[in-house]
């Protein structure tokens, strides 16, 4: 008994431990509904898994398997964020502990008792126990907007160097605004999901992009999904900035453009469903501009500092030796390349298709534009899971050969799989569909490669962090151990 209590108490008591687990669970989830996909499907792996595991899937119900299953390990990325935001930030222990009890049962609550609801038979009390995970964690979010109150006089800035207005600090501003427009934003897809069964049927917002005339529940879904997987990526791009110990003049120029970007891009959002509709999407442009902003000044000072702390002993380092410097530590140097790699496979291309929306793309079949989309929402989320990956790396301490392996392992397969994902996606700008395939074959093999090379080497992690836990004094105990001693300091 005492075995399983250590271990229970490591997994769900300490930030590590919480991460770990969320990690594992969506890498499961990854990995087996991955065998749904089309690809698998050919192999006939698909068809052996619903088999085996006695899924029931019917065509008719596919949108809203869907969408479960992304809501589902949305929520667990989501409780990552906040294990992290409750490291890093200080805050009250009633807060802390509240906010990781309350996103952890509702995670837990979301993904098993979604993807038991929606694969697995229509047993409704499990749908009632998936709305009730999500509802605690919309209350986590509250309890964290609480939290995070900037104006507090125990939270004021101490340091200079970190950007500030008076005594306040403007990076805590930051994540309390994305912390309040994320609740917000929640709102705005709870809305619609309450009509589901009363007149309004679920749907993939893919597959109504060229519909004339939209409802206003189909505009809040389609805002619902783009805004909380831009708030996502801001709440992580503030963590990763916090994590790096970002200051100075740069950190001063970006909090402020990342709470003006932010609350715009959200207001431009909102405002789709409203009469400011035909504007609302250059409101969008405007807040998006000043967040992509933020996180260029966060990679300038970020490579920067990797450049100037790796040549600190040499009198007149050279070019190459300042190169060598910025990616010694894949770690510290991935998850800004993600971000500016980023701009070429997410962010750029998705700015280019709203700006060529109708001279281009509207000109192409439905099918080439639906591939673009799905695709792009893709490739955000997988970049979003690399860069936590390289945070988690270095928070359970890898050092040496072991660093190198997993962070250029990341870095790699994960590129080769995006890099292929935005040439398949756009391909139609320079080859014809007659003259394609050889193309989109060597495209599939570089998406799956990559993508599987990916899991390969989380899975080593999560198995090694597995038989690690058998241990009597395995890594975990050393972990446990320095995150008492620092609440303690605390």
């Amino acid at each position: 008994m005492q075995f399983v209590k250590t271990r229970f108490n490591y997994l769900f008591n300490s930030t590590k431990g919480l991460i770990l687990t969320a990690i594992t669970l969506i890498g499961i989830t990854t990995a087996v509904w991955g065998m749904l996909s089309g690809p698998m499907a050919e192999l006939g792996i698909r068809d052996w898994l619903v088999k085996t595991l006695g899924m029931d899937l019917l065509q008719v119900e596919r949108e809203g398997r869907i969408v479960i299953l992304y809501h589902s390990i949305a929520m667990a990325v989501v409780a990552i964020e906040t294990y992290m935001l409750t490291s890093l930030l200080r805050m009250k222990p009633f807060f802390k502990t509240a906010i990781n009890l309350l996103i952890t049962v509702g995670y837990l609550l979301t993904l098993i008792f979604g993807l038991g609801f929606a694969y697995f038979g229509h047993n409704w009390a499990f749908h009632g126990l998936y709305i009730t995970g999500l509802s605690l964690i919309f209350f986590a979010g509250v309890l964290v907007c609480a939290a995070l109150w900037p104006w507090s006089k125990e939270y004021q800035v101490a340091d200079k160097t970190y950007a500030h207005l008076g005594s306040v600090d403007l990076e805590r501003i930051a994540f309390f605004a994305t912390a309040v427009t994320t609740v917000l934003s929640a709102l705005f897809g709870a809305v619609p999901g309450a009509y589901f069964g009363n007149g309004f049927e679920v749907f993939l917002a893919e597959n109504i992009i060229r519909y004339p005339e939209k409802s206003v529940m189909e505009y809040s879904v389609i805002g619902h999904l783009h805004i909380m997987l831009a708030l996502i990526a801001i709440m992580l791009t503030l963590i990763i900035g916090r994590w790096l110990n970002f200051k100075g003049l740069w950190h001063k120029i970006a909090m402020p453009l990342m709470i003006l970007g932010t609350i715009v891009l959200n207001l431009g959002v909102w405002g789709v469903v409203t009469p400011l509709e035909p504007i609302a999407h250059m409101i969008i442009y405007v807040g998006a501009t000043p967040s992509m902003l933020a996180a260029l000044f966060l990679l300038i000072w970020s490579w920067n500092k990797l450049i100037k702390d790796g040549v600190a002993h040499l009198a007149k380092p050279d070019l190459g030796q300042k190169l060598a410097a910025l990616v010694r530590d894949p770690l510290k140097f991935g998850p800004t390349w993600q971000m500016l790699f980023m701009n070429f496979t997410t962010s750029g291309i998705g700015i280019f298709m709203a700006v060529q929306l109708d001279e281009i793309f509207r000109v192409w079949p439905a099918r080439e534009e639906r591939i673009e989309l799905t695709g792009h929402w893709h490739a955000l989320s997988a970049i979003i899971a690399t860069i936590i990956l390289f945070y988690y790396g270095d928070m359970i301490g890898l050092k040496g050969k072991v660093r190198q392996l997993y962070g250029w392992a990341i870095i790699l397969f994960s590129d080769v799989a995006l890099a292929g994902v935005t040439i398949f996606e756009m391909k139609r700008l320079f080859i014809s569909e007659a003259a394609q395939q050889p193309l989109v074959n060597g495209l599939m093999f570089a998406m799956d490669f990559g993508l599987a090379a990916l899991l390969t080497v989380l899975a080593i992690i999560l198995i090694w962090r597995l038989v690690d836990l058998f241990k009597p004094k395995g890594r975990w105990t050393e972990e446990q151990a320095q995150e008492l001693s620092q609440e303690v300091v605390k």
